[in-house]
Formats: structure tokens, sequence, C-alpha cells
């Protein structure tokens, strides 16, 4: 049963802290209208989304999907499995690559961070081809586009089928924007002690690259707390970006592909990062523990239960709105004796205007135990005259 405010009087359920919160007015943010082919926004404090457009959509990633080259090899690095000062080798099939490069040739042997740079910055369609065929079960970069898809999978990327390491155009290579979200947001989480790389703007290897040495993210120097991640382009993907930006405590994941130019692209970028910081703001109305209500308890050595929250209450809402954040708690009722403290008896479900719904767990705040012969008949009596107060025809 949902319980919201004009019921709990009814049903003797005292929540004098959610009734307070009920009227606390938010804000209506615009919805952001964007030109691009897909589109997938999340508040990763709060793993709000603020928009998803076309975001299950499997679309041609282009070099963005070196971000998952990247995310496997930051996790052999983490296992042992690689080393950052390991020279590799540079096969024929790598040099072969055209497009973004390191320029490399098979006479080289190059470190893995110099690798991992190069297709940070450098968006290195060869880095990529070298650390696959090194990492892959059967040396192949074809082996290790396998490995990739079946990990990608496991992370819980649905929509994502590699064909090569770099993003090159391939008519099975495809991911949407969301897995490419779902993708930043755990390098970010996962390897903060690699994510810095990803904001450097520069990086001029062995001098050899004069024609490529800087990040193309349009976003890094703004001065809008942009530090990540990676572009691409190929003519059927257009141009797309999975971009990150951190204001305060707030952090801001993105991706858009489809856009038509590198400017529309740049325009978007900021324009995205704007909105989402200007919009938009958390607020919090509660800690873990807390106890905003009661329920009743049948048969219980007391009559009801203390609702605790199970994990802080801080909720992203809109700046600008006349409309209300809904607070309502939903629970099973009658809750039986005895009660665990701790045990979840319900969740508190907020709804917020042009946000999506969402619940956390309600835990019991204290032990109940069972009553005796007098609290069971008390409970009866209770329970047959909240029935009649909410059905009275029901009653004759």
């Amino acid at each position: 049963m949902l319980y919201q405010n004009k019921f709990l009087s009814v049903l003797n359920f005292s929540i004098t802290i959610l009734l307070s919160l009920i009227f606390l007015s938010t804000s209506k943010a615009l919805s952001f209208e964007t030109s691009a082919k897909a589109a997938f926004i999340l508040d990763q404090t709060t793993g709000t989304v603020l928009l998803k457009k076309n975001a299950d959509q499997p679309l041609p990633p282009a070099s963005m999907s070196k971000l998952m080259t990247l995310y496997m090899a930051f996790e052999y690095i983490n296992q042992g499995r690689l080393e950052l000062t390991e020279k590799l080798p540079v096969s024929d099939a790598a040099v072969k690559y055209r497009g973004s490069t390191m320029f490399l040739n098979t006479s080289d042997r190059v470190s893995v961070e110099d690798l991992l740079r190069g297709i940070i910055v450098l968006s290195g369609n060869d880095a990529c081809v070298v650390l696959a065929e090194a990492l892959s079960p059967d040396g192949t970069e074809k082996g290790f586009a396998d490995l990739m898809t079946r990990r990608a999978k496991k992370m819980g990327m649905l929509n994502s089928v590699f064909a090569n390491s770099n993003g090159w155009p391939h008519p099975e290579h495809k991911m949407s924007v969301k897995d490419l979200a779902i993708l930043a947001n755990r390098i970010i989480s996962d390897f903060p002690e690699y994510y810095s790389m990803f904001a450097e703007d520069i990086f001029e290897f062995d001098g050899r690259a004069a024609a490529n040495t800087r990040n193309r993210n349009p976003l890094l120097g703004l001065g809008i707390g942009a530090d990540g991640l990676k572009t691409g382009h190929t003519s059927e993907a257009g141009y797309g970006l999975v971009g990150s930006a951190l204001q305060g405590d707030r952090r801001v994941i993105f991706v858009i592909t489809g856009l038509r130019s590198q400017s529309v692209r740049a325009d978007e970028a900021e324009a995205i990062v704007n909105w989402a910081f200007r919009q938009f703001t958390e607020k919090k109305y509660g800690k873990i523990n807390d106890v905003i209500g009661f329920a009743p308890v049948w048969n219980g050595d007391t009559p009801q239960v203390g609702l605790a929250l199970a994990d802080d209450l801080d909720i992203l809402v809109p700046v600008f709105d006349n409309e209300d954040i809904n607070f309502a708690a939903r629970i099973t009722t009658p809750i039986k004796a005895p009660v665990t403290k701790g045990a979840t008896i319900g969740n508190l479900v907020i709804s917020r205007p042009n946000l999506p719904t969402f619940e956390i767990p309600l835990l019991a705040a204290e032990n109940i135990g069972s009553g005796g012969f007098k609290e069971k008949v008390l409970s009866a009596a209770k329970f047959v005259l909240r029935s009649i107060s909410q059905n009275p025809e029901a009653a004759f």
C-alpha cells in the first residue's frame, strides 16, 4: 500500500517529518534540446539521469569505443598482469591503421604508460592495437575485441558489440550512448589513479607526432570543470563526445553523438555542462538512520515502529519550479510482530518534476517484540476500526 499524507491520520501513520517535506517547493528546469542523434546525461553524484535520447540504440561509436580498451588495460594493470613501465612490440597490423595515430613503426617497443596517453590524448589507433594484441587471449586484435564484448556485457553494457579495439568503421561495431555513459562512470569510479590522464591537453610522443599532439576534447581549459573523457568521429558516426565535468562536489557525465561538425559538438557539449550544473542542485533531506515517521505494528509489545532511512537522502532537484517534491511511504500492512531492528519494512518513494521517480528502503528503527493477549485484542480492534474508517459502506 502506498501511504501519502491524506491517508496518514486514518492509518495512525505518524509522519510529521514527511509532511513537512511534501510542501517544500522545488524547481522545473526546461528540458535540454539537443541536435545530437543520441544523448545521455547523468548526474553521477546522485545517479540521476537528466536526459536521454535514443539512449539504448546501438550506433557506430567511432573512437569513443577506445574507452573500453582503456578500461580493460587499467584492469590488467591493477590485477598485476600488465605494468606501466612494460614495453610492448608494435606489429604490422598496428602500423597499417591510418587516421589518428602515434606514428609507430615495427622497430618500436613502447611503454604501456605512453600507449595509454597515446590513446587518451592522441586517439592513437595504432596504440590501441598494440595493447589489444598484448592482452588478447589469442594474440590478435579480433580476439581482444571479442573479450571486450564479453566484458562489456558483464558490466551491464547490453547494447555494445566490438569488432576491433579502436572504433575503426565496421558494420558490427556498435555501442549505445547509455553504454558509453556506464563505461565512463566505471572508469572514473574504478580507476581514479589513472583518470587524471584524461585531462592532459598535450602529449608529444618521442617528438615524432608533430601533427597529432593535442587532446581533441573541446571542453578542456574552459574553466567549467571538464576533465575527460574521449571524442569520436567518422563519416558514418558523425561527431561525438563522452564528457565529464566536476564542479564542487557534483560530477556530470554525458554522451552525445551524430553531430554534424566539430564546432557544433563543442557548442553542444559546453551547453550541456552549463545546463546540468545551473538548472539542478543537490539538497539534503535526511541522513542514514534518521527516523522519519512511524507505522502501526500488529500484535507488538508497542503499537508502532519507527521508519528509518537506509541511506542518506540527498536529492537532485531542479532550481526553478513551483511544483512539489512528493514523498510517500510504500509499506505492506499489517506489519506483524516481532520486528527486528534494521529489517526492511517498506520504501520511501520520491517523485520530482521532470526527473525520474526513485525509492530508498525504510528500515525498522528498533526491535519490536510480540505482545500478549491484551495486545492481540487491541490490534484486532484497531484493524477493524481502521477498515471501517477507510470503507464505511463495507461495514453494513
